[in-house]
Order: structure tokens, then C-alpha cells, then sequence
């Protein structure tokens, strides 16, 4: 018998997308209902859903929410998108805003998200298996569902709690006990089940109180239940044992494949490798760098924050510039960052780009001419920018951590075997070491013929992820 699910997530991709979150749950529900599973995606309607989306919503229904001494109108809308059904809350006072996630009211618009989708289901005679939960957004709705949704229709659900980043928490002051979530507050207060740090913590919400937590690779899973990884929350996860459980994300297939990309300049496979050098050519010639085939491509795109590594580039670069490469960067974040990789664009004009921007297009063109693909997280729960450049036939360096370890082995030359090339220590010169050995086999174009072959024939889609999901799902059902 199939599953009925409902993925719940404040972002899913293609309606909106700030980060991995959104690519997870834009193609984790499908690669599920592929299995033959009924299942259903939900999240807040967005200012910044684009309109080509947005015009062929429909109406389905409408109710009132109880937030604490809140009354709210909440509007359910769907859409139909490669054959899956999704639902957009919409209410206008607190998801029809600019600034997302920078909102001074939070607190309020994922608790409100979190009971209108409880809400919501007797309304869409929808009644799930599993309500799977992602990030600190979606705590309250496990929360919800014990102590307040308890009728006939709400006992029998279960909650699965996938954490993506555990350094992002959703923490805010104890007078929302009463006054958003509506809870007794010295019930919650002494029990600490809410409460860490003397905040208010949505992520240690889903993690008490759903069923089953996840995340989102075996190593970071590992790396979670201590402190130096655990974010303060390394208690809580040890807490639930055996009930913490490590899967690794897998990458859409259909949208990133080099074979039939309409975004890359020409379509090549592992088959007709040469045509990596055009995308090459054509890139160098975009960001007027030098036509230069022979010189190392080194791609970047990345977020620019502390846990991407970047101070580890920062303390290197010209060190770096010294193995006759040349670097593309793409992303924003950070005005340090930002104004370092502006800097050296500056001083390389024609070895490095640096690109201060959210590009989608110029992204796939990066994976599909660079000949390497720099990873120097400082810790990195699952990463998809190594799977996309494997992908694509470019080779990534990666720090051995989280899902980066799971899923970049690096090259042997006695054996012949690995997929990339890795550097254990967070140490800038480790780092610096690892690029020099990747540019050096760089020149043996027979093996590196074979790395990015290897690459781009191996298998992270979502087929034996999806497989694990369910075996944990049925579980809990059964």
C-alpha cells in the first residue's frame, strides 16, 4: 500500500529558493512519488513566487487560524508541477513581505505556518501517514501536533524532522510561549523541552518532539551529537538515541544533466567528453577571462559566509595564483567576502572573476566549464555543489566533512581510485597542498579523462535515498 506524505518546508524549489533546503524539497517529494506514494508538498505563498507561478495558483479554501489571541485568515492555493501537487499558505500580513527571513516577525510567521497546514487538512481531505518536517521553521508543527492536535482525525500522523543546518535555529524570547504559541508557559518553561539558552528554540522543538529525526548524511549525523558540531543542541540529539538517522540527499537528474542543459553553452556527455573544452572556451570568453584551454578552471559558487571556508581562500590567494589557474567565483553573503574576491578580480582581470551575484544560468555554466570545483566548508551537512560538478565532469576539492566526506573519495594514483580530491584538516595550507596535487594530475589528461568520466557516470540521484525515506516512514506507520 502506498504512503499518503506531505512535505512541509518554508522554501521548495522552483517557487522560491534561498539554499539547499529548496532544492531538497523540490526533488525529494518527486523521486517519492515515482515510487508510487501519494504525496503532497506545502509552504507559506511568497511575495517572491514568480508570477509565471504565480497566475496559475487556485483557490481550494479558506479558514480561520487561532494563534494564541490571534485570529488569521489563511487561504490554501495549489498548483499541479510535474505531475505533484503543491499547496501555498497565503496570508498577506506575514508571508507577502520582501525580506523573508529577516523578518522581526518569525517567530509569529512559522508558528502560523505550522498550524495552518494542521489546519488545512481536514479541509483538503487530506489525512498523511508522515508529516515530514524541515528546518527550525517547521518545529512548532511537531510541537502542534502532540500536545494540541490530539482528535481522531490528528492521532494517528506521525512526524519526521529532517534537520538541513543545524547552525540555523529559530530562537527567540519566552513571552512568545503564551503570546504566539499560544502554551502554558511555566508548563514549558520548567519542562525545558522548548527552552534552550533561555530562548525559545524551534529547532529543538522538531527534535524532541517529532518521532523521528533526520538529517541529511551519515557523517554529519555523527558529527551533530558533539559539541564542537552540535551548535549547543549536541544534548538533544543524543538525547533521541537511536531515533537520529543519517540519509543523504541526492540531486535531481532531470534538471541538472549536462546531456540536454538548455542553460550550458553545449551539450555534452560522459561519452563526448570534449565538450566540456567548448563550455571552456565559451565561459573564458563571457568573463573575458584568457583563452587559455591548457590552464586549470576552478569554479566557486558558494554562499559567502564563515562556514563555507572562505577565510581558509582568504589566507592563501596568492599563494593560490601561483599555480597558473584561473578562478571563477559566483555567490553573495558577507561584505568582507565580497569585497576580497572584488579585489582580486581586480588585480588577476584575466585569471579570476569574481561574480557578486545569485546567477542560476551563469551557475550551470561554471559546472559545465570549470576543470575544478573548490569545497572548503568548514563543516557542510550534506553540500550539492559537489554532486552537480561530478555531474558535469568537473572535479571538486572538498574538506573531509559531513556529507562532503560521504560522497567525495579522494584519488589514489597507486590504485587508480576516488572520485576527487580532499583535505581533512580546517588549515589553509592543507587546503593549498590538496589544489596543488589536483593541478598537477590535472596534467595527465589521461587520468584526468578518467576522473571526470567516472564523474559523471556515478549515481547520487535521489533512487536509493528516496528508498531509505520510505523504509523509514514505514516504520513508523507499522
Amino acid at each position: 500500500m502506498g504512503l499518503k506524505i506531505l512535505f512541509v518546508s518554508a522554501e521548495v524549489s522552483p517557487f522560491f529558493k534561498t539554499g539547499g533546503l529548496a532544492d531538497v524539497a523540490g526533488s525529494l517529494p518527486l523521486a517519492l512519488k515515482k515510487m508510487g506514494h501519494d504525496v503532497r508538498v506545502v509552504m507559506p505563498e511568497y511575495k517572491l513566487i514568480p508570477e509565471e507561478y504565480r497566475r496559475e495558483l487556485k483557490h481550494i479554501c479558506h479558514f480561520r487560524t487561532i494563534l494564541s489571541w490571534r485570529n488569521e485568515y489563511i487561504g490554501v492555493n495549489t498548483i499541479n508541477h510535474r505531475g505533484l501537487d503543491y499547496y501555498f499558505i497565503d496570508n498577506k500580513s506575514f508571508f507577502y513581505q520582501d525580506n523573508i527571513y529577516e523578518s522581526d516577525a518569525r517567530h509569529v510567521q512559522y508558528a502560523l505556518f505550522c498550524k495552518a497546514v494542521l489546519d488545512m487538512l481536514p479541509y483538503i481531505d487530506f489525512k498523511p501517514h508522515i508529516i515530514h518536517c524541515n528546518d527550525w521553521h517547521t518545529g512548532p508543527l511537531c510541537l502542534y501536533l502532540k500536545e494540541l492536535y490530539n482528535n481522531d482525525f490528528y492521532r494517528d500522523i506521525r512526524t519526521v524532522f529532517t534537520i538541513h543546518n543545524l547552525k540555523y535555529q529559530g530562537q527567540f524570547g519566552t513571552e512568545i510561549i503564551e503570546d504566539v504559541l499560544g502554551l502554558n508557559f511555566y508548563e514549558h518553561y520548567n519542562r525545558g523541552d522548548i527552552i534552550h539558552n533561555g530562548l525559545v528554540n524551534y529547532m529543538k522543538m522538531g527534535i524532541i518532539f517529532s518521532d523521528m529525526v533526520t538529517s541529511v548524511s551519515k557523517s554529519y549525523v555523527e558529527e551533530i551529537r558533539t559539541p564542537y558540531f552540535g551548535e549547543g543542541l549536541d544534548y538533544a540529539i543524543r538525547m533521541r538515541g537511536e531515533n537520529v538517522y543519517g540519509i543523504l540527499n541526492g540531486l535531481d537528474y532531470e534538471e541538472y544533466n549536462p546531456g540536454n542543459d538548455c542553460d550550458i553553452y553545449h551539450n555534452y556527455d560522459s561519452s563526448n567528453t570534449e565538450g566540456k573544452l567548448i563550455n571552456k572556451k565559451r565561459l573564458q570568453e563571457e568573463l573575458n577571462l584568457k583563452l587559455d584551454a591548457e590552464q586549470p578552471l576552478v569554479g566557486l559558487i558558494s554562499r559567502f559566509y564563515e562556514q563555507k571556508g572562505l577565510d581558509l581562500i582568504m589566507a592563501v590567494m596568492d599563494e593560490i595564483m601561483t599555480l597558473n589557474i584561473q578562478f571563477v567565483v559566483l555567490g553573495t553573503g558577507e561584505a568582507k567576502y565580497e569585497n576580497f574576491f572584488r579585489e582580486y578580480g581586480l588585480r588577476y582581470p584575466d585569471r579570476i572573476s569574481a561574480n557578486i551575484r545569485y546567477d542560476h544560468s551563469l551557475a550551470k555554466k561554471i559546472y559545465a566549464g570549470s576543470d575544478l570545483f573548490l569545497v572548503p566548508s568548514r563543516f557542510e551537512p550534506c553540500g550539492l555543489t559537489q554532486l552537480i560538478s561530478l555531474r558535469y565532469g568537473s572535479i571538486p576539492i572538498v574538506r573531509e566533512t559531513g556529507g562532503l566526506r560521504d560522497t567525495i573519495q579522494p584519488y589514489n594514483e597507486y590504485t587508480g581510485e576516488g572520485n576527487g580530491f580532499s583535505f581533512r584538516n580546517y588549515n589553509a595550507h592543507d587546503m593549498l597542498y590538496t589544489i596543488r596535487r589536483a593541478v598537477d594530475i590535472y596534467r595527465n589528461k589521461d587520468i584526468w579523462r578518467t576522473l571526470v568520466i567516472r564523474g559523471m557516470e556515478s549515481d547520487f540521484s535521489w533512487d536509493k535515498s528516496a528508498g531509505e525515506y520510505i523504509a523509514l516512514y514505514s516504520g513508523l506507520v507499522n
